[in-house]
């Protein structure tokens, strides 16, 4: 599994909506539970917005969501940063991420 994180800050005046954009994504997860997809996204006390992003191959399980593309459309706008995309390593794991073989 391939593992990215995505930060941004979002303006505050947008802030209860990217965080019920997100809500229907996680919505839209539950009735489409893709398999090769892990998806946990956090909200920081200054607006900020990390998301841990779990793909086993084919991105668009979840890019291809109805829901996450309404998520994406405006989210320039929403934000107060710019998007910070890594690839991340899962060095330590306890209980947060699906069980990793060791590799």
């Amino acid at each position: 599994m391939n593992y990215a994180l995505i930060r941004y800050g979002v303006n505050q005046a947008d802030l209860a909506d990217n965080r019920a954009l997100v809500e229907k994504v996680f919505e839209a997860l539950g009735e489409a539970a893709p398999p090769a997809v892990r998806y946990l996204v956090l909200e920081l006390d200054d607006g900020s917005f990390v998301h841990i992003v779990g793909q086993d191959g084919d991105s668009s399980a979840l890019t291809g969501l109805a829901a996450f593309k309404a998520f994406t459309e405006n989210h320039a706008e929403r934000r107060s940063t710019p998007a910070m995309r890594s690839p991340v390593k899962v060095v330590g794991n306890y209980r947060m991420l699906a069980d990793q073989k060791a590799g």
